[in-house]
């Protein structure tokens, strides 16, 4: 290997590149040492997840479903499902009877469909009771 004087700006021009290229040996056992901190205590905070979860599993576990609850949450589910099938029917049926309304000829008052004759009323029952038909066979 050969020494050569080199001036010192271009020294320092080389010597900044290098550095902003590479990392120091002290910066790399220090990085090193960061990321094995850093792994252990992630390996801690597995740990406790871990053991926090068995504990969780165990607290499940210990719980059982009583049958009398579990038909009650039947009944509870079956009768909200047959309300729901039977609020859609009354609100069908409410559509309809507001579209009868609406087709009733013009009556003394001159409007369209705000005004409802006795003699139109029969129509509006009739529609209102034949309603749509339920194809679920529960009772409305």
């Amino acid at each position: 290997m050969k020494r050569a004087l080199i001036p010192a700006r271009l020294r320092r021009v080389v010597l900044g590149w290098f550095d902003s290229r590479y990392i120091s040996r002290a910066d790399h056992r220090q990085d090193i040492k960061d990321a094995l901190w850093e792994v252990q205590t992630l390996g801690r905070e597995i740990v406790s997840l871990r053991a926090e979860v068995g504990e969780l599993r165990a607290q499940v576990e210990k719980v059982r479903l009583d049958p009398a609850r579990a038909k009650r949450w039947d009944d509870a589910h079956r009768l909200s499902e047959e309300t729901a099938v039977a609020l859609d029917g009354v609100l069908q049926n409410e559509v309809l009877l507001w579209q009868a309304v609406d087709r009733l000829p013009a009556g003394p008052g001159g409007s369209g469909g705000s005004a409802v004759s006795v003699g139109s009323a029969a129509a509006v029952t009739a529609v209102v009771s034949v309603g749509p038909s339920d194809s679920s066979g529960s009772a409305a």
